[in-house]
């Protein structure tokens, strides 16, 4: 039986979630709904292939055979439409570790990529840590939803960018994007040359109704443009165990990639991460679908509690992920007051929305994914913070 419900005791287990909140909070006493893990167990067909493996008690070297490559065939094609080469797989321990890779393997000192803001915290440290240039294209924020500023994001192309990091579903503003965005996105890159680094780690948790469109499916030129970055870690709960794939048709690019790895040592994942990736995309099916029902009924108590009992906040219609991207402009807040209000205030910790560039000044992230129990909690605090103001 698959349960969302059960409240697990995570403290002391070296959660970088639950364990660092002095650290991270200055407090204590705040329910953490920030940094992007479950407070899920995985499925148990995972814990039991995990377990199974731990029996054997020798964890040498560890290859990535045809049945790891398969299932991950097999996974994109079954959720996705997708069908891909294995050919294509090149392996990492995480997704920002390839965009690393990527952004040193195909661009130089200097050179211009291109972000859509607010974006993923670490886009911004993975270009300015290799001395590349930040371009922004930001997204338009427009009645309760954001859009592509597509006039914006040709003339950043045309002023030398060369190389764009799609974040796709986008965190933290939870937009999954409809293919002909995608495609409009991808044809202006072929016609200024610009490479696509898509990070599609997000691309299994999409809300009921909303599906994910891999950006390099599309058609064969942009596939032959595009690097894709794939993980089990966020649709599974398995970031700790480090296993990340990506997809490259380009045999020129894929080449100059795994180069790139290994010059870094990077030619391999660990023990564990290789059998969770495996077992996951083998059997964690029913598991996803009904995750994606208890996310939806997250996102929708939230929404309609905030909208019931304050006027100061609102929840930004998402379409996937399971952070909600949160306007809290109504409480006239500078963002250190606003994270000051919601750490000593509510007792909730978020994350900040600056921290995803100056747009996302006057809101905050929250991670929904947790028992509702703990969900019901944290809103409710903010709640009561919010009126006793």
């Amino acid at each position: 039986m698959i349960n969302f419900t059960d409240v697990h005791n995570r403290k002391q287990t070296r959660s970088v979630k639950w364990d660092i909140l002095q650290t991270v909070f200055q407090s204590e006493e705040v329910l953490p709904m920030w940094v992007a893990d479950m407070d899920f167990q995985i499925p148990r067909p995972v814990i039991d292939a995990l377990v199974e493996r731990s029996k054997h008690g020798i964890f040498g070297y560890t290859i990535l055979d045809n049945h790891v490559k398969d299932a991950i065939a097999n996974w994109l094609e079954r959720r996705h439409d997708w069908s891909i080469d294995t050919d294509w797989l090149t392996f990492s321990p995480g997704v920002v570790t390839s965009i690393h890779m990527a952004v040193q393997a195909f661009t130089e000192p200097k050179d211009k990529v291109l972000i859509q803001t607010p974006v993923y915290t670490p886009f911004y440290n993975v270009i300015k840590k290799h001395d590349r240039e930040v371009v922004k294209n930001p997204l338009i924020y427009n009645d309760n939803s954001y859009q592509i500023d597509f006039e914006d994001f040709e003339e950043k192309l045309k002023s030398g960018v060369k190389a764009f990091i799609l974040c796709s579903p986008h965190n933290p503003v939870g937009r999954v994007w409809q293919q002909e965005e995608l495609r409009r996105m991808a044809d202006l890159c072929l016609t200024y040359d610009v490479l696509m680094i898509s990070d599609e780690i997000h691309s299994d948790l999409t809300f009921p109704g909303n599906k994910h469109t891999p950006l390099a499916s599309l058609s064969d030129d942009i596939s032959q443009q595009t690097i894709t970055f794939m993980s089990p870690s966020k649709t599974f709960n398995l970031a700790g165990l480090q296993a990340s794939y990506i997809i490259t048709t380009d045999e020129e690019k894929r080449t100059i990639l795994t180069d790139q790895l290994e010059s870094q040592g990077h030619h391999m994942l660990n023990t564990m991460g290789n059998v969770a990736l495996e077992s996951a995309y083998l059997h964690g099916d029913e598991w996803l679908d009904e995750l994606r029902n208890v996310l939806q009924d997250h996102k929708n108590y939230v929404a309609d509690m905030f909208h019931q009992h304050t006027n100061e906040l609102k929840v930004i219609d998402s379409e996937g992920t399971y952070l909600l991207w949160i306007d809290c402009s109504g409480l006239d807040l500078d963002d250190k007051s606003l994270n000051s209000f919601m750490i000593e205030k509510a007792k909730v910790g978020l994350n900040t929305g600056i921290e995803y560039g100056e747009e996302g000044k006057q809101f905050m992230r929250m991670n929904i994914a947790c028992p509702r129990d703990t969900l019901e909690d944290g809103v409710k605090r903010i709640i009561e913070a919010v009126h006793s103001r």
